[in-house]
């Protein structure tokens, strides 16, 4: 059997994943990233939406509470057309163009996209390793994707948070090169 390619990052809100996917991203500068990571926006010590940063560049509004149309997550109104415009349109990108495919997040917001979901199974059937942060909560899509056998569930914790990046950036870099070569240092 061959080892697992897609490496799911699980645990409670707030306890670090994104950070490790973020560390893990910059001690692999030196490779072709690709995907998109979701972070807060923030007016002063409020969160009033969530915006959506590509590797190439580019950002776009997730949700956001100012918004009064589109699917609702609690007090946030999500903006599928920017999302798919934004972080679908670079996910599908890194499937072509990317040695490693960075996707935070698999998670409530995201999966109002058909297209997102359909750019999900692309990432992780295609020959390129994944690291993705998804939900902890049982959802059907996701919950798939956690039982697929080229899936290896990491639970991030906060015993492990600190050493975690390094760990999967090794990882990652195996799959992706198929050496040992170190993090940081570009493909040989």
């Amino acid at each position: 059997m061959t080892r697992p390619k897609n490496l799911l990052l699980i645990g409670r809100p707030g306890i670090g994943k994104t950070t490790a996917l973020l560390k893990v991203a910059e001690l692999m500068r030196d490779y072709r990233r690709g995907g998109f990571v979701t972070r807060e926006v923030r007016v002063g010590a409020r969160r009033v939406g969530f915006q959506i940063e590509t590797f190439g560049g580019a950002v776009g509004t997730l949700a956001h509470v100012a918004r009064d149309s589109g699917p609702r997550v609690g007090k946030y109104h999500v903006d599928v057309a920017e999302f798919e415009r934004v972080g679908v349109t670079a996910l599908e990108q890194a499937v072509v163009a990317a040695d490693v495919i960075f996707l935070d997040e698999i998670g409530k917001m995201e999966l109002f996209s058909e297209r997102f979901r359909a750019a999900v199974l692309r990432a992780l059937n295609c020959s390129k390793p994944v690291l993705a942060t998804v939900m902890i909560h049982p959802h059907p899509f996701v919950d798939g994707l956690k039982r697929r056998q080229d899936v290896k569930l990491i639970e991030v914790t906060l015993a492990n948070r600190d050493r975690l990046p390094n760990e999967l950036c090794t990882e990652l870099v195996r799959l992706a090169a198929g050496s040992s070569s170190g993090c940081g240092n570009g493909p040989s």
